[in-house]
């Protein structure tokens, strides 16, 4: 099927679709049953959570929303955008003249405002005074995303360290061995749950003597990453029925910074 409509700025270009097709290639790209072509289908997904749009109210040139949101759901089920996410990070960090995989990662959470589609499953951040969820993320010292973990937002960060540290050593192959955080994970349980896990947590904390907006040694990565993630507006609040669809969204949001940080260094070409 040719694409005769005009483009929009959350298109992928040709140099970032030849490095996504492979992750997004569940079944062969000329499969009979395929009726639309994959990238347009990824395209409106990238509408959807760059400009916060529902799915019904994509726009009539783009495929049906029923047919983008079930090769979505296909995506988000296979987990294709943490596959994507890991790789980036790796070609981003070999650029730096870095190990591929990291040796430290940064904490810290997001509390987002829950809607009727996730209510049933919100809680109260007395913190934050807001009802929603809350995602748990750890990122490389170059802010890159390496875990995410999404509860209701009553639930404490510490409680989430353990949670945390297994899906980093995961996602790295066990090569992470020292973390940093606030000082919510301040105690001795998430300073054991990480240890479990062979990662040593080190809380950055804020001076009593200083007062007003001070950038902290090594917090500030993970607060510049959310606040980046943040310009996706799907990610603005909790719009999702399914954590496990919140949890995805952030790793394809990051996906998108590190595919636009990659192409703007010409990376992509040979990765």
């Amino acid at each position: 099927m040719e694409i005769t409509r005009r483009a929009y700025p959350s298109d992928v270009t040709d140099d970032e679709w030849a490095f996504l097709l492979p992750y997004l290639l569940l079944v062969r790209e000329d499969a009979c049953q395929r009726q639309y072509p994959l990238r347009e289908l990824f395209n409106a997904l990238r509408y959807v959570v760059r400009t916060g749009c529902t799915w019904r109210y994509l726009p009539h040139d783009l495929p049906p929303w029923a047919t983008c949101y079930q090769q979505w759901a296909r995506w988000r089920d296979a987990r294709v955008f943490e596959a994507l996410t890991d790789d980036l990070r790796q070609v981003l960090r070999l650029n730096e003249a870095r190990p591929a995989d990291p040796s430290a990662v940064i904490f810290d959470s997001r509390t987002l405002q829950s809607t009727p589609e996730s209510g049933h499953r919100a809680g109260y951040d007395g913190a934050k005074r807001r009802k929603g969820s809350k995602v748990h993320v750890a990122v490389d010292t170059l802010g890159h995303l390496l875990a995410a973990v999404v509860t209701p937002a009553n639930e404490q960060d510490r409680a989430q360290v353990g949670a945390l540290a297994e899906e980093v050593q995961v996602a790295s192959g066990q090569s992470v061995t020292l973390a940093y955080a606030d000082q919510g994970y301040t105690g001795e349980v998430p300073a054991q749950a990480a240890e479990q896990h062979g990662i040593d947590l080190q809380v950055v904390k804020l001076g009593h003597t200083k007062r007003g907006f001070v950038l902290l040694p090594r917090r500030w990565v993970v607060e510049r990453s959310l606040s980046w993630s943040a310009r996706y507006k799907r990610l603005a609040r909790d719009y999702e029925r399914l954590a496990v669809s919140l949890q995805q969204l952030h790793y394809l949001a990051f996906a998108g910074l590190m595919l636009a940080r990659a192409a703007g260094l010409n990376l992509l070409s040979g990765a």
